[in-house]
């Protein structure tokens, strides 16, 4: 699974994408609120791990997401 953070512009917040090993967009969330219907993408129980990656994500750089 794949992690980017996309940059929003005036009205349009922050956004995360996350896709998986043929790059398809497998969510698509709010930067300020990433932490809701983990247990779809298999992330349930892991929502410290992922604020603290999104935390420190660039924008516009996808890297691999191992938490």
């Amino acid at each position: 699974m794949y992690i980017i953070k996309v940059k929003g512009k005036a009205k349009i917040p922050d956004y995360i994408q996350l896709r998986d090993e043929a790059f398809v967009l497998i969510a698509y969330f709010r930067a300020d609120r990433p932490l809701k219907d983990l247990h779809r993408y298999g992330l349930e129980g892991k929502e410290s791990e992922l604020a603290a990656v999104i935390a420190e994500l660039e924008f516009g750089k996808l890297r691999p997401l191992a938490i």
